[in-house]
């Protein structure tokens, strides 16, 4: 697995800014979208192109387009929604799905509740978007499930991460192709699985629902 923290002042500017839990809702979108640009820069680093031959005003060359099959973004709902505008600013041609995820309160389990992807999967590069990777099950749930529908290799962008959380995520995926771009790593989960410093839960804060 390959994990890519992003260590730029603009981007460890913006989260310090999203931490502060004085920042309002609308801020706190905005900042978000910003932040997710600036991490799918990194994380389409690899991104599968193809040669194409262009005309300029003067000659002809060989350039680069993305390659097909297109990329997949498929943003995590609630939280993940409020990163989709970020990723597909960078990545246009780009096609969308989209995973419901929950946790079942008896196993602790989380399980897809809904799902918009493409039937066939079958040597796609899929782009998870999920703003905390905590505990780390809701998205390796993702992971694999987007493996199981015949994805080849999966990137997962997340705001923020606990140690606890990315190494669950590295042993469960050591056979796979996964990427993970990062924000920031933080300290380490408290005993109700939040990201210590963190920024609280990061749906609430995107949608105003926080008390």
């Amino acid at each position: 697995m390959r994990v890519h923290v992003a260590d730029h002042p603009l981007i460890t500017h913006k989260l310090t800014v999203l931490r502060d839990k004085s920042t309002p809702s609308s801020i706190f979108r905005a900042l978000t979208e910003e932040l997710v640009t600036l991490l799918a820069y990194e994380a389409t680093r690899l991104v599968r192109v193809e040669e194409v031959e262009i005309e300029t005003p003067v000659a002809t060359t060989t350039g680069v387009a993305i390659g097909d099959p297109k990329p997949l973004v498929v943003p995590i709902l609630r939280a993940g929604l409020g990163m989709l505008d970020g990723m597909v600013k960078l990545l246009p041609s780009a096609e969308v799905g989209f995973l419901g995820m929950v946790r079942n309160e008896e196993t602790l389990e989380p399980s897809v509740y809904a799902e918009r992807l493409p039937e066939d999967l079958s040597n796609r590069q899929c782009f998870v978007l999920d703003p905390m990777l905590a505990t780390g099950g809701s998205l390796l749930a993702a992971i694999e499930y987007l493996f199981d529908r015949g994805a080849v290799d999966v990137t997962a962008i997340c705001l923020l991460a606990a140690p606890e959380g990315l190494a669950m995520i590295e042993q469960a995926t050591a056979d796979r192709q996964v990427t993970i771009v990062l924000g920031a790593l933080d300290e380490r989960l408290d005993d109700h699985g939040y990201i210590i410093p963190g920024l609280g839960d990061a749906g609430d804060r995107l949608y105003g629902t926080v008390s």
